[in-house]
């Protein structure tokens, strides 16, 4: 089921500052992790575009909306749903803002909290890395002489 976001809501509930000046990049980055371990799309909504900058970029599964000036990522996010019709109950909106909620739940799409996002993200990107971890573990000395010791049997076939 695929997501959208509403990105400077989840930024500070995803331990980033919203003071950065590189805050969407960063929470975009780990989207794109998520998105790629998980093997989900993601729509993500900021407001205040900067001028002249393109409103919407993709970043591989991630599409990154940035809202124009004047308007606001919840509204966005709203309109998007409307053009979903029907399908809208095929994705999850992510957003701790009721109106944003209310429009989800409108649309019959599933809701999930900011704050419950992030733990989900920070979960599935701190499990993806223990998995990583252990693949890269060292052979133990036992397993260093099995494997030698299989080696050398198919070598005495020769």
């Amino acid at each position: 089921m695929p997501y959208l976001i509403d990105g400077h809501n989840l930024i500070p509930k995803a331990g980033l500052s919203l003071g950065a000046i590189d805050d969407e990049e960063q929470l975009i980055l780990l989207l794109q992790e998520f998105c790629r371990r998980s093997r989900k799309n993601v729509e993500v909504f900021f407001d205040n575009a900067p001028p002249g900058e393109q409103r919407v970029q993709s970043y591989g599964r991630v599409k990154a909306r940035f809202v124009r000036h004047g308007l606001t990522a919840d509204r966005a996010i709203q309109r998007r749903l409307a053009t979903l019709g029907r399908a809208g109950r095929n994705w999850t909106v992510v957003s701790s803002d009721h109106a944003v909620q209310a429009s989800a739940r409108a649309a019959r799409a599933s809701i999930v909290s900011s704050e419950q996002f992030a733990l989900d993200l920070r979960e599935a990107l701190e499990a993806e890395s223990r998995v990583e971890r252990d693949e890269k573990a060292p052979m133990s000395p036992d397993e260093l002489e099995e494997w030698l010791a299989l080696f050398e049997d198919g070598d005495s076939d020769n």
